[in-house]
C-alpha cells in the first residue's frame, strides 16, 4: 500500500494567516484515507500581511517582485515547520499562494507565491498555481475544494466552507456541484478593523447591532444570488457590489446586518436543496452568533467537526489535490468549475 506524505499551504482571503497541514494519505479498497499528522497557523509579520493585502492596488512589476518575495517567505517557513516538527520523506508541498486577482471571465486568474522559490528553499517537489488551468478552460477557477469533499468527506450531504467567502459542495445526480454562496469574513473583518479588532470574536459585535431591513433587502437583492452555478466571487465583486451600499464602516447595525444577510443566503440553500446534515469548516465556524442565526433558519443538522478540521481542511484538500497531480489524476472536477471537462491541475516545480 503506497503512503504519501504532503504538505498543504493555505492563504485564505481573510489573511488572518499561513496554514501548514502535514498528513499522508493512503487508499483502502479504492477508497482514499487521510489523517493529519501536524498542522499550524503562522501569523503574518504586519509588513507582510499588509503588501499581500494592497497586492491588487500594486504595479506589474512590483506584484511580480512580491510573487518572488512571497514565494521565498513560504519556502521558509515550510522548511522551518519540516525542521521543527523533524519530518521525513515528505514527497511533495502543496501551495494555494495568495490570491491578488480573479477574473475568469476574462480568462485570468492570478495566486501569487512562486512555487520554485518554494522548492529552492525546501529542495522537496512543489506544485503551485492549481487554478489558472481551470480559468484557461472555461471554468471559475473555484472551487477547488469538491475534490476532497467527493473523496475524503463523502459522508455528509454538504460540505460548507465559511472563510472570506462561504462556499458549498454537495451531490446532485451523482455530480458533485460546488459553488461560493455569500461573502463572509472578507466583509466581517473589514467591519470589525474600525473598533480595532481583526475579527469579530463569537460574533459578539453583531450581536450588539440592529439590523437594517433596507441594507438587508440590498444585500439580499444582488443579482449574483439569483445565478446559477457553476460560480465564485472575489474581492472585486465585493469592492464593486457590497461595499458602496454601507453609509459608515464602522456600524454595529452594519456588522448585524451583513451576518444577517450571510446567515440567510446560507440556509437557503440548505432549505433548497433538503439537507439533512452539513460539514462546517473554516474560521467562521467560529462565529457563535453566525451560526445561532443559521441555525434559526432551517432544519438541517449543522456537524461542527474538531478543531483541527475546521481550521485546516482547506490546507488538507490541497496537500491532497497535490497528491492527485503527482500522479496525473483527476483534482479539479468540471461539475464544480464549470470547466470543459475534468482535470488534472497546478504546475510541478
Amino acid at each position: 500500500m503506497k503512503v504519501y506524505k504532503a504538505i498543504g499551504l493555505m492563504s485564505g482571503t481573510s489573511l488572518d494567516g499561513l496554514d501548514i497541514c502535514f498528513a499522508k494519505f493512503w487508499k483502502e479498497s479504492s477508497f482514499w484515507k487521510f489523517e493529519i499528522l501536524k498542522a499550524e497557523t503562522v501569523t503574518y509579520p504586519k509588513v507582510l500581511e499588509e503588501q499581500l493585502r494592497n497586492s491588487i492596488h500594486l504595479s506589474s512589476q512590483d506584484i511580480l517582485a512580491l510573487h518572488s518575495e512571497y514565494g521565498f517567505y513560504l519556502g521558509q517557513i515550510t522548511d522551518d515547520f519540516i525542521k521543527k516538527n523533524q519530518l521525513t520523506n515528505v514527497d511533495l508541498i502543496a501551495s494555494h499562494g495568495h490570491t491578488v486577482f480573479h477574473q475568469p471571465q476574462r480568462k485570468f486568474t492570478l495566486q501569487i507565491g512562486d512555487g520554485r522559490a518554494i522548492k529552492l528553499q525546501t529542495q522537496i517537489p512543489v506544485i503551485y498555481d492549481f487554478r489558472s488551468q481551470d480559468v484557461l478552460l472555461g471554468g471559475n477557477g473555484a472551487p477547488l475544494v469538491p475534490i476532497g469533499d467527493e473523496y475524503l468527506f463523502s459522508d455528509y450531504d454538504a460540505c460548507l466552507n465559511l472563510g472570506g467567502f462561504s462556499n458549498i459542495s454537495f451531490k446532485i445526480n451523482e455530480e458533485r456541484i460546488a459553488f461560493d454562496i455569500a461573502p463572509v469574513n472578507i466583509i466581517l473583518n473589514k467591519l470589525v478593523q474600525e473598533f480595532g479588532k481583526n475579527y469579530d470574536e463569537n460574533g459578539d459585535l453583531a450581536r450588539k447591532g440592529n439590523i437594517n431591513v433596507q441594507l438587508l433587502e440590498q444585500l439580499n437583492s444582488l443579482e449574483f444570488y439569483a445565478q446559477s452555478h457553476p460560480k465564485s466571487l472575489g474581492i472585486e465583486w465585493c469592492n464593486a457590489n457590497v461595499f458602496p451600499l454601507f453609509s459608515a464602516i464602522g456600524s454595529l447595525d452594519i456588522l448585524a446586518t451583513f451576518t444577517e444577510h450571510a446567515a440567510e443566503q446560507i440556509s437557503r440553500i440548505f432549505n433548497i436543496n433538503q439537507f439533512k446534515k452539513v460539514l462546517f469548516t473554516g474560521g467562521g465556524t467560529y462565529n457563535d452568533y453566525l451560526i445561532e442565526k443559521i441555525r434559526s433558519k432551517t432544519q438541517t443538522e449543522i456537524i461542527i467537526p474538531e478543531n483541527q478540521i475546521i481550521d485546516f481542511k482547506e490546507a488538507l484538500i490541497f496537500a491532497f489535490m497535490g497528491v492527485l497531480r503527482l500522479n496525473n489524476e483527476t483534482n479539479v472536477l468540471a461539475s464544480a468549475t464549470g470547466s470543459l471537462h475534468n482535470h488534472s491541475s497546478g504546475i510541478i516545480a
